[in-house]
């Protein structure tokens, strides 16, 4: 169906509530190296309980279980997950200022590396494109750059400084190695490597520049890298649908945004045809009230199925959605 025909309707069904997290769901990132024909989607979820869970969807039965709980390695809340291109290592932040690389060996998931530098809390990490590099940001105002060296080692390359506040998100452009990271300084900052291997900020995005006037939380790509979407109290070209912060945005493969509040919403906006309009304007296609019981940390579109979404809360509980034709 047509996200543009103004009489189109939809509707967001709950496929399944996943619990087992004792603390709040900080992030969860779906396995890009599953959920294809011949393998089952896998997610990674973390936690204010210390923890990372590892869930799988079941061929038989369709219903997803916990397959790993990754416990024992970081100290504090794990607050960022995000596999690697291959799907084949995954990476988490924590408060304890460290993040850890992780490898399924066998089924069994072993801690094969820990990043350490940062003075206090990881918020972030994010791998580019060719898993080449991984960047990692923190409550220290700073970015790092980590070189992926054979054998699972991991060199610092750069430590980047220019943000004046807690870094909240980085994240590498999908198809060029340039880093994106936002802050509770109200910017994004762009940063490139020069001709001599040396990092630097090569653009500050700021309320100057039609940026934001308050903490940018979430940076995401549409699928051909040439438009960026960023939040914070209120979405600058999506103004007035949020009535509290919004803490995620993730833009699907077909174009569909979603975001997810502190009003305890998802929402979803498709661009609109409106040629009375001069560039690119947006339209809420979908609101659903009450997707969690409190605030709505992460929203993450599956990489394998269209319109399959996940979100984790503060509630504690991470749930897959279907955004679905309504058939009424």
């Amino acid at each position: 169906m047509d996200l543009n025909d103004e009489g189109s309707h939809f509707e967001l069904k709950e496929i399944q509530t996943l619990s087992g997290h004792t603390d709040r769901v900080w992030s969860l990132a779906w396995n890009p190296a599953t959920g294809t024909d011949d393998t089952q989607p896998v997610i990674a979820s973390c936690s204010g309980d210390k923890t990372v869970r590892i869930w799988e969807r079941s061929a038989l039965t369709r219903s997803w279980d916990c397959k790993a709980v990754l416990e024992e390695t970081h100290t504090r809340t794990v607050r960022s997950c995000t596999w690697s291109p291959s799907g084949k290592l995954l990476a988490t932040a924590s408060f304890d200022a460290t993040t850890a690389i992780w490898e399924n060996v066998g089924g069994d998931f072993q801690c094969v590396s820990t990043l350490e530098g940062h003075e206090n809390e990881v918020k972030s990490v994010s791998w580019n494109a060719s898993e080449s590099l991984l960047a990692t940001c923190s409550r220290d105002k700073t970015v790092w750059i980590w070189e992926v060296m054979p054998g699972n080692e991991f060199e610092c390359a750069s430590v980047l400084q220019g943000h004046t506040q807690d870094v909240k998100m980085v994240k590498w452009h999908p198809t060029m190695d340039i880093l994106f990271s936002c802050s509770y300084d109200n910017t994004i900052k762009v940063w490139a490597e020069d001709d001599t291997g040396d990092w630097h900020c090569i653009q500050t995005i700021g309320e100057s520049s039609n940026g934001h006037s308050s903490t940018v939380w979430a940076i995401s790509f549409n699928a051909e890298g040439n438009k960026m979407v960023t939040c914070r109290k209120h979405i600058s070209t999506l103004t007035g649908y949020h009535d509290r912060t919004i803490f995620s945005v993730h833009w699907s493969r077909e174009g569909i945004i979603a975001s997810g509040a502190a009003d305890d919403a998802i929402r979803f906006f498709v661009e609109s045809k409106d040629s009375a309009v001069v560039g690119p304007s947006y339209r809420l296609l979908l609101k659903k009230e009450k997707a969690h019981d409190m605030d709505v940390n992460v929203v993450q579109w599956s990489p394998g199925e269209n319109r399959v979404l996940a979100s984790a809360s503060d509630d504690g509980t991470i749930k897959i959605w279907e955004l679905a034709t309504n058939s009424t």
